[in-house]
């Protein structure tokens, strides 16, 4: 990425860069050659020690694309036979900064319905990830389910199901979608039914809000936890 900076009244680039520099000014000034007033905003084109309106610098007939759009500014880029990079003098970070370019018409236009065209198919393309996604959810729950069952024979199936879903909820941060979660291991599913029966087997969400800290309240149902536990592994 190239980087502007200040020095006296030029403008150096690094990496060797020949963009043609158009500065987006931040006091009132006048083109050296028509005289024509300039306001702060407008674009001035530094021709040596002059500074040129667009008209009289010959980019009248670009327009402007403002920065945030890469695939566009790329492509406009490439079918503009003529281009300029805006920079504005930054006060707070003392350096020049990109704001956008000046393009061909033509060029925006072109690069606009490549990109419309392009949105469609990423849109369809998110469209297909999401029900893949959905679907290796679906079969992660249910293998999830059917080991827990396997592990808790005593665990009801909708307890299992219920508990599968909670923690295998993507973008959760549950141990669920842990490698160990995701790979079934043992511990990894004892710690999600585990937690699963501190809050709908035993007190803890009532001594939560009623003040207790976490380990105060964990150490208090214990022994509930336990028992729910060894009643779920060994049933009957």
């Amino acid at each position: 990425m190239n980087v502007y900076r200040e020095n006296k009244d030029a403008i150096v680039t690094t990496a060797e860069s020949r963009d043609l520099l158009v500065f987006s000014i931040l006091r009132e000034s006048r083109c050296s050659e028509c005289n024509k007033e300039l306001w702060k905003g407008d674009f001035l084109f530094k021709e040596g020690e002059r500074g040129l309106c667009m008209n009289c610098a010959d980019l009248d007939e670009l327009v402007y694309l403002p920065s945030g759009d890469a695939a566009l500014t790329r492509r406009a880029r490439k079918y503009s036979p003529l281009w300029a990079v805006i920079v504005r003098f930054s006060r707070a970070r003392k350096r020049y900064e990109r704001q956008g370019i000046l393009v061909s018409e033509a060029a925006l236009d072109q690069a606009e319905e490549e990109c419309l065209a392009d949105s469609e198919l990423r849109a369809l393309r998110r469209e297909r990830d999401a029900e893949r996604r959905a679907e290796q959810d679906q079969n992660l729950v249910a293998e999830m389910a059917r080991e827990i069952s396997r592990l808790f024979p005593g665990c009801p199936p909708a307890e299992a199901r219920t508990i599968a879903e909670h923690t295998a909820r993507r973008g959760s941060g549950r141990v669920g979608r842990t490698a160990a979660g995701r790979s079934l291991e043992e511990a990894a599913l004892t710690l999600a039914v585990v937690a699963h029966i501190r809050h709908r087997h035993t007190r803890c969400d009532q001594l939560l809000m009623r003040g207790y800290y976490r380990n105060e309240a964990r150490a208090s149902i214990r022994d509930e936890v336990d028992r729910v536990l060894e009643s779920w592994r060994n049933p009957g």
